[in-house]
């Protein structure tokens, strides 16, 4: 019997071992594409918000084009919410406006309609690749996830099946150590096999922590109630050296 639970807390408390073990924790959560969906939303927002002021400013100077400070002043502002330009397209600019030539103001103006177009065409591009890339990204989130789960999956079988044919193994040779050497000694290992067969089942059971919880505390309780009963008798046991009283 004291094999018996010595084997049953051993069980018990090395439990907990396969139930918490570090490799067991599930990994980090892959992180979000490089651009989120919140900070395209918000870029793109402050871009047409800039754009808008400029075109506003610009029309403003188009309408007032006989009051120069209203246009010097518009001509500012729309500035401020651009990056300063390089000299050498400052040059071209002047260079355009001092030859004043329709023709050329028509082609630029084409030039200017191609490149804004191009531009919106490369930002809905950029907008339709992020919002892949996300969901590309939660693709791998969840086969992480799968494949974490499977791997915890084949872990927990395999201790299952240690316990499994440790128990099965126990009962073989108990069984034999009954028929051969009388239940004295085969008895106790029958029980420690039948324990060892029903451990997966503990483990997995909603109540492990209670069940093991109780075994460490009637274990501990046995092991007090022991050491009380070998003080006491201790206590109690005549001193060989006192002579008998008359």
């Amino acid at each position: 019997m004291r094999l018996f639970l010595v084997i049953a807390l051993a069980a018990l408390t090395g439990c907990s071992l396969f139930r918490s073990s570090p490799t067991d924790a599930p990994l980090p959560k892959q992180p979000d594409a490089p651009t989120t969906p919140s900070v395209v939303q918000t870029l793109g927002k402050d871009l047409d918000k800039t754009d808008h002021r400029v075109a506003s400013a610009l029309v403003a100077i188009e309408r007032n084009a006989d009051k120069p400070k209203v246009v010097v002043a518009e001509s500012r502002l729309a500035q401020s919410y651009l990056p300063a330009p390089p000299e050498a397209d400052v040059a071209f600019s002047m260079a355009r406006a001092a030859k004043a030539d329709p023709v050329d103001y028509a082609r630029q103006m084409a030039f200017g309609r191609q490149l804004a177009t191009a531009v919106t065409k490369a930002w809905e591009k950029l907008e339709a690749d992020q919002a892949e890339a996300k969901r590309v990204s939660g693709l791998k989130d969840k086969r992480i996830e799968d494949l974490t789960a499977e791997v915890i999956r084949v872990k927990q079988e395999a201790s299952n099946n240690i316990w499994t044919l440790t128990g099965a193994g126990l009962a073989v040779i108990g069984a034999l150590a009954t028929a051969f050497m009388g239940p004295r000694i085969g008895l106790p290992l029958l029980l420690c096999g039948a324990f060892c067969g029903s451990v997966p089942f503990i483990i997995d059971s909603p109540y492990f922590e209670y069940i093991a919880g109780g075994t460490l505390l009637i274990c501990s309780g046995l092991g007090l109630w022991w050491l009380a009963d070998k003080v006491r008798d201790s206590v109690n046991k005549p001193h060989e050296d006192v002579p008998p009283q008359a």
